[in-house]
């Protein structure tokens, strides 16, 4: 198995910057706030579905490595624990 060439954290901020900067004007529609967005934070490709395996898998399908970001189309987490998401 192959290592990670990204650490956890340049994921997530490469992930954020994506959707914010060139992703977020163009999926943030009415039918898909709530869903779930994953982001090859390499390529800039992502999958959107109501489930973060599918989005997960469609991408790996296409780049078994991928390092994925996932975020929920216009709320602040994916999913909340003992408190709840907040729209953004």
């Amino acid at each position: 198995m192959p290592y990670p060439k990204l650490s956890g954290e340049e994921i997530t901020q490469r992930g954020r910057e994506l959707y914010e900067k060139s992703i977020r004007s163009q999926v943030e529609t009415e039918q898909n706030i709530g869903k779930i967005i994953s982001i090859n934070v390499e390529t800039g490709e992502y999958e959107i579905d109501d489930d973060l395996i599918i989005t997960s898998r469609k991408l790996q399908a296409k780049q078994a490595d991928a390092p994925i970001w996932a975020g929920r189309i216009g709320y602040n987490a994916v999913y909340a624990v003992g408190g709840k998401l907040i729209i953004t």
